[in-house]
């Protein structure tokens, strides 16, 4: 069983259902991943999501990766993804890890691809979720579009189309 636990600050509009957002979009990304057997197990796997401001995700990104400046989300795993899937047939409790979103950089993607903040805020989500399970866009073409090809599916199901689609441009 996935569980979700959500916080969100203040600069999230609070007429959005985040904890809602959040939970089926860690859900998806679960069920359409290779650990999918871990959203019927009998372990609650926990899954932390907080949506935050830039400056919590830029003290976050420096203290942990070195990278003085705000990213759209963090994800900082707490089971190797070796011991995944063993974990599955175990009953009792587990911490996947925790997902962290930037609102103003997660707004500013947003705008500039058009969509609304709580779309781009679910496939951060579905993305982050996809980390925590050991997926990993940066070691290689062949994994990063394995992952993207579970991002998708994981998106279509909750209704969301495809945030890799390239639009042809008319001339």
């Amino acid at each position: 069983m996935i569980e979700v636990e959500t916080d969100a600050g203040e600069e999230w509009d609070s007429r959005i259902g985040w904890a809602d957002l959040a939970r089926d979009a860690v859900r998806s990304a679960v069920e359409h991943s290779s650990f999918a057997a871990l959203a019927e197990s009998p372990l609650v796997a926990e899954v932390s999501v907080r949506f935050t401001d830039d400056a919590e995700v830029q003290a976050l990104n420096s203290g942990y990766r070195g990278n003085d400046k705000a990213t759209n989300v963090l994800s900082f795993p707490m089971v190797e993804p070796e011991l995944l899937q063993s974990l599955s047939s175990h009953h009792g409790e587990a911490l996947l890890g925790d997902v962290v979103l930037a609102h103003g950089v997660c707004a500013g993607e947003a705008a500039e691809k058009q969509i609304s903040v709580e779309t781009h805020a679910a496939h951060l989500v579905v993305h982050g979720t996809l980390h925590l399970l050991g997926y990993d866009h940066e070691q290689g073409q062949d994994r990063a579009e394995a992952m993207e090809d579970v991002e998708r599916a994981a998106l279509a199901a909750l209704g969301i189309s495809d945030p890799y689609a390239v639009t042809e441009v008319q001339t």
